[in-house]
Parts: structure tokens; sequence; C-alpha cells
């Protein structure tokens, strides 16, 4: 492991969340481009040697966390409990403020046809999305977007990973299957 891996290891050890690559590089007083690489170094060190942490991007920030292998053990020892399924009526506001972000409160309810302020609270508090701002209307509406957090539960780095939605005619809905 080089000096820069070492460096970075210990920032985002101590940091706990996920840290903007351009705040690594000047911590580290690094090149973004050797921080990149040192970056790519680290996770690659880690899968080598089957650790039990994995470095994981986010967009343009990177954070370590448990292998999901490791998950069960860690939960046990910190006694926390896997968070509640999301319910479907919180799983289509999150595709609604995912695949169309930023996003208003009622903008989500004009595409549901269904009053969702409880489900945007809900996921609020759950960190899954947040507030970005407000719209430039009358009233100032907040605008919401994904967080962190999202991309984590969903295992993906970016939105660019999700999945492309279908196309619908005009007038048209996507009808969701209800699983038990």
């Amino acid at each position: 492991m080089t000096q820069l891996e070492a460096t970075l290891e210990a920032i985002l050890f101590a940091a706990g969340d996920a840290v903007p690559v351009g705040r690594l590089a000047a911590a580290a007083d690094a090149e973004p481009a050797q921080v990149a690489h040192a970056l790519h170094g680290l996770a690659a060190h880690y899968a080598q040697s089957g650790s039990g942490i994995q470095l994981v991007r986010m967009e343009d920030k990177v954070q370590l966390c448990t292998r999901p292998a490791f998950a069960p053990a860690v939960r046990r020892a910190t006694e926390s409990r896997r968070p509640p399924a999301l319910s479907a009526a919180a799983l289509e506001v999150l595709t609604v403020v995912a695949y169309r972000q930023p996003v208003t409160r009622a903008y989500i309810e004009q595409l549901r046809g269904v009053d969702s302020s409880a489900t945007v609270a809900g996921l609020l508090e759950k960190g899954l999305i947040e507030p970005c701002g407000h719209l430039d209307v009358p009233g100032r509406p907040i605008l919401l977007r994904t967080t962190d957090a999202f991309l984590r539960a969903f295992g993906v780095s970016s939105l660019s990973e999700l999945p492309s939605l279908p196309e619908l005619a005009e007038g048209e809905q996507l009808m969701l299957e209800e699983t038990e």
C-alpha cells in the first residue's frame, strides 16, 4: 500500500461518510489524477486481500463500507436491525424523484394522483431524499432529490446506472404488480 493510499484510507475511515474526490485531493495535498489512481489501488487492495470493507463510489464521492457478505455479522455486533422494507407508495415516490429530480411534492402528487406528504416525510426522515432548493414560482415550493443513502440502498454508484423507463403512449400509465 502506498503512502497516498494509506492517507486516503485514514481520511475515509475518519470521515465515516462519503467524501468528494476533490476534498480528498485537497486534504492529501495531491493532484486529483493521483488520488483517482490511489483510490483504484486501494479498492484493488481490499478486493485482493478479502477484506471486510470495500471502497464504494457514489458519483464524485467515495466511502469505506462493509462488504455485503459481512453485513449480518456487523448487524449482530452493533445490534442494529435491518431497516423495514419500503412500501409500494415509498417506492413510487422514490422512482419519481430519482428519474425526474429535482421535483416538488406537488409534482409527485400530480403524477401519483394521491396525497404524498406522509410518504415524502418518511423518505426525508430515512435520508433517502433531501431538499435541494426552491422552485422559482409563487409559494417557492421545496425541490427534492435523492441522496447518497439512496444510491447505497439501491447498490448503484450514480443515477445513470438506474434502468431506463419504458416508453409509454400519451395518457398511458405504467401498472406495477404488487408482490407479497
